[in-house]
């Protein structure tokens, strides 16, 4: 099957500020489908590294003593999340299950990167960068302890009275 070709439709003054670095404006450059979306997955690669290196940054913002107790407290709450071997919600469950992982996990590292001092913040992301990814305990346990509130609630909740 062979490639389609599309178009970028650009304003009409882009073409003299192309044509003062030699180059021919967006709109007349042409691209496969092939190419947009390889380029497309290389971005999505690249988004991931960086959330995995900002999720061991915040892992270790948490024990950092410089870091500022409030900024403590959820960077630690979001890398043992992010780090736990189960999900609070399991991405078997429809929609629901990825929400966590594409939604709630990248707010909670945005939240928790604003908080963290950004010299330090680049100090941890810098050491981050040739660590191994560790398995937070903690954030199994946490979870585990949620998912077992829930059932004895809802046996509460369905048990004859």
């Amino acid at each position: 099957m062979g490639a389609r070709t599309w178009t970028i439709a650009t304003q009409p003054p882009y073409w003299g500020r192309c044509a003062d670095r030699g180059q021919e404006p967006r709109s007349q450059r042409s691209q496969t489908s092939e190419e947009a979306s390889s380029r497309l997955f290389d971005r999505a690669k690249q988004w991931a590294r960086t959330i995995k290196r900002d999720v061991l940054a915040l892992w270790l913002a948490a024990r950092d003593p410089r870091v500022p107790w409030h900024a403590k407290a959820v960077a630690g709450a979001v890398a043992a999340y992010a780090l736990s071997p189960i999900d609070l919600i399991p991405d078997f469950i429809p929609v629901l299950g990825y929400l966590d992982d594409l939604v709630i996990v990248p707010l909670g590292i945005l939240l928790a990167v604003r908080l963290v001092p950004s010299g330090l913040m680049a100090e941890f992301r810098e050491e981050a960068a040739g660590r191994v990814k560790p398995v937070s305990l903690a954030g199994l346990g946490f979870i585990v302890v949620i998912w077992a509130a829930g059932v004895l609630f809802i046996a509460w909740l369905l048990w004859p009275k």
